[in-house]
C-alpha cells in the first residue's frame, strides 16, 4: 500500500511540473532552460530532485513554435529515485511520466 500511494503521490508531481513547465514555455521569451528550470522548480516543490535530462521540450527551443502552435514538455523520474522504501518491490523498474501540451502563446504576425 506504501509503494502505490507514494506512485500517485509521485505522479501528481510529476503532472504538475509538465505543466509548469509548459505554461513556462509557451509565453514570450521562452527559453529551453526557462522552461526546464520551471519543471524542476515544480518538482522541487514535491521535495523530489530530478535534473535537465529529466525534461524535454518540443520544439526545442519552444520560440520555434508560431502562435498556435503546440509545445509539448515531458518530465520523467525512475520511481526507485524517489521510492519511500529501501528497495521498491513492484514499482521498482517503473518511471513516472507525465507530458502536458499548450497552444504557443506570443504575438500574432
Amino acid at each position: 500500500m506504501i509503494e502505490y500511494g507514494r506512485m500517485v503521490m509521485v505522479q501528481q508531481i510529476v503532472t504538475n511540473a509538465a505543466r509548469e513547465g509548459t505554461r513556462t514555455a509557451v509565453l514570450d521569451g521562452s527559453t529551453t532552460a526557462s522552461t526546464k528550470a520551471a519543471a524542476i522548480n515544480g518538482m522541487a516543490a514535491g521535495n523530489i530532485t530530478i535534473t535537465t535530462s529529466n525534461v524535454t521540450v518540443s520544439p526545442d527551443p519552444p520560440s520555434n513554435a508560431a502562435y498556435g502552435d503546440p509545445v509539448t514538455v515531458t518530465v520523467s523520474v525512475p520511481f526507485s529515485q524517489v521510492s519511500w522504501l529501501p528497495s521498491p518491490m513492484y514499482l521498482g523498474s517503473k518511471t513516472m511520466t507525465a507530458s502536458t501540451t499548450m497552444r504557443r502563446e506570443t504575438v500574432q504576425q
